[in-house]
C-alpha cells in the first residue's frame, strides 16, 4: 500500500511521513535501505565526535537513535498487527542515547545493525496483508495504522540523514 492510502494522517509523525514519497510501503523500505549502503562514511568518520551546536547528539548517537526508535516502533507495530490493546508506553530519547555508550561502537558496526534492523522491519511488512496493515493502535497519544508507523520508520531516517546533511557535513568546512 502507498502512503496515500494513510486514512488518518497521525499528529506529530506527519512531519516523517511527509518526507517520504507516495510509493509502496516496501519500496520506501527498500529506498531506506539504499540509503543506508549510499551514506559517505568517510565523511561521518571525519566528522568525529562533533556537533553543530551544544547538547547535540554525536553522529554515532543519531545513527544509535534510528535503530532505538526502529525497534520501539516494531514493537508497537506488532502490538497493533495482533490487536492486543496495549496503549504502549513512550520511552525518553535522550536517555536512551545518555545510556547506549557508543563511544566503544564503530560507525561502521553501527550502520551494519541499522541495515539489518531496517531489513527486519521490511520482512514484518511483507507479512501484512492489507487488512492488517490498515489496523491501528494508541501510539503514544496518538492514534496511528501499521502503514502510518512503516512510512514513520523510514521517514524518521529520512529526517536525521537531512539533519546530518544539512547540520554536520558544513563542520567540514570550518
Amino acid at each position: 500500500m502507498k502512503k496515500s492510502n494513510i486514512t488518518k494522517m497521525p499528529g506529530y509523525y506527519d512531519r516523517y511521513i511527509n518526507l517520504v514519497d507516495d510509493i509502496e510501503i516496501l519500496d520506501a523500505f527498500d529506498q531506506s535501505i539504499q540509503q543506508i549502503d549510499h551514506i559517505n562514511i568517510d565523511q561521518l568518520l571525519q566528522l568525529e565526535d562533533n556537533v553543530y551546536a551544544p547538547e547535540k547528539w554525536t553522529i554515532k548517537q543519531i545513527i544509535q537513535h534510528i535503530i532505538d526508535t526502529e525497534r520501539v516502533f516494531t514493537e508497537r507495530t506488532t502490538r497493533f498487527a495482533r490487536q492486543d490493546g496495549v496503549t504502549p508506553q513512550g520511552f525518553d530519547e535522550n536517555l536512551f542515547a545518555d545510556n547506549a555508550k557508543v563511544s566503544h561502537r564503530t560507525l561502521e558496526s553501527l550502520l551494519k545493525e541499522l541495515k539489518s534492523v531496517r531489513i527486519a522491519s521490511k520482512a514484518m511488512f511483507e507479512g501484512f496483508d492489507d487488512e492488517t496493515i490498515q489496523h491501528s493502535g494508541n501510539n503514544y497519544n496518538t492514534e496511528m495504522s501499521i502503514l502510518a508507523m512503516g512510512f514513520t520508520m523510514v521517514g524518521h531516517q529520512i529526517h536525521h540523514f537531512n539533519i546530518i546533511r544539512e547540520r554536520y557535513l558544513p563542520l567540514l568546512e570550518k
